[in-house]
C-alpha cells in the first residue's frame, strides 16, 4: 500500500485548532496580566474601603445633623467625667443630645432608670430587650452599643451576636424567650398585644411590675432606634472590639 506523505503545516494547524477547542471548553489560559490584575483585585477587597476603616470618622461626625454643642451644665459636666472615668470615654449619644441641656438631662434620667435602677428584671435582661429591639429596627447605633454590653455583662461573645443577629436562634431558657417575645411584638406589631401575651409572661415568672419595666425598655429602645436612624447617629469605635474574648478563653 503507498504510504501518504503527511504535510507538517496541515498537522500544525489541527493541533492548534484542536488546542483552541479545548481552550474553548475549558476557559482561558490564565496570562501573566490576568494574574497580576487578579492579584491587584484581591489586594483591592482586602484594604478597608475607608482610610482607617470603615468607622474612621465616627468619633468625629457623629450624627448627620449640623447642632452646635450647648455648654455642659455641671451635673452633666460631672456625668460626663463620671463616663470617662468608668467606660473610658463618653458615648456618642451623650454628645448627639448635647446640643440641648434639657433634652439631654431627660434621656440620660430615663436610661439610668430603666437600665441601671433596681428591678425585677437584671441589667444583661434589659441589655438583651434592647438588642432584641433594636435587631428589629436594624439600628446601626444600638446594635453596636448594646451588642457590646451584652458580650461584657454574659462574658458570652456569642450570646451578643445571637441577639444582633436573630435571637430565636439562641439556646434561650423559657423566661428570656417569652421576654423577648414579647418585646418583638411590642415593637413589630403593638396593636397585637392581648392579656395571653401578658399572661405567658406571668406563667414565665415575670410579675406585673416586671411586665411594665419590659414594656418600659422595649419602648426606650424604639424611640431611641428611630432617633438614631433619623439622624445617622455613629456608634463609639471603641465598642466594635469590646468583650470579644470568652472569659473562658485566655487572652
Amino acid at each position: 500500500m503507498e504510504k501518504r506523505t503527511r504535510n507538517p503545516r496541515k498537522a500544525a494547524q489541527r493541533r492548534s485548532g484542536a488546542a483552541k477547542a479545548l481552550r474553548a471548553r475549558s476557559g482561558p489560559r490564565t496570562t501573566a496580566s490576568a494574574r497580576a490584575s487578579f492579584r491587584k483585585d484581591s489586594a483591592a477587597l482586602k484594604a478597608p474601603a475607608v482610610p482607617g476603616g470603615a468607622a474612621a470618622t465616627d468619633d468625629t461626625v457623629i450624627t448627620a445633623l449640623d447642632l452646635d454643642a450647648a455648654p455642659l451644665g455641671p451635673a452633666m459636666a460631672a456625668y460626663f467625667d463620671k463616663c470617662r472615668e468608668k467606660l473610658g470615654f463618653v458615648p456618642n449619644v451623650l454628645k448627639a443630645y448635647a446640643f440641648d441641656m434639657a433634652k439631654l438631662e431627660a434621656f440620660v434620667a430615663m436610661y439610668n432608670d430603666l437600665m441601671l435602677a433596681p428591678s425585677g428584671l437584671s441589667k444583661l435582661e434589659r441589655e438583651i430587650i434592647a438588642v432584641a429591639v433594636s435587631s428589629h429596627n436594624r439600628c446601626y447605633y444600638c446594635l453596636v452599643a448594646h451588642g457590646a454590653a451584652v458580650r461584657q455583662l454574659a462574658g458570652d461573645p456569642v450570646l451578643g451576636e445571637l441577639m444582633v443577629m436573630n435571637y430565636r436562634a439562641a439556646k434561650l431558657t423559657r423566661r428570656h424567650r417569652a421576654m423577648l417575645d414579647f418585646a418583638e411584638k411590642l415593637t413589630a406589631e403593638p396593636w397585637q398585644v392581648e392579656e395571653a401575651d401578658r399572661e405567658t409572661l406571668r406563667k414565665a415568672g415575670f410579675s406585673d411590675r416586671d411586665i411594665w419595666d419590659i414594656a418600659a425598655v422595649a419602648a426606650f429602645f424604639n424611640m431611641s432606634n428611630r432617633i438614631a436612624s433619623a439622624t445617622d447617629m455613629r456608634p463609639n469605635r471603641l465598642y466594635h472590639a469590646q468583650a470579644r474574648t470568652s472569659a473562658e478563653e485566655p487572652l
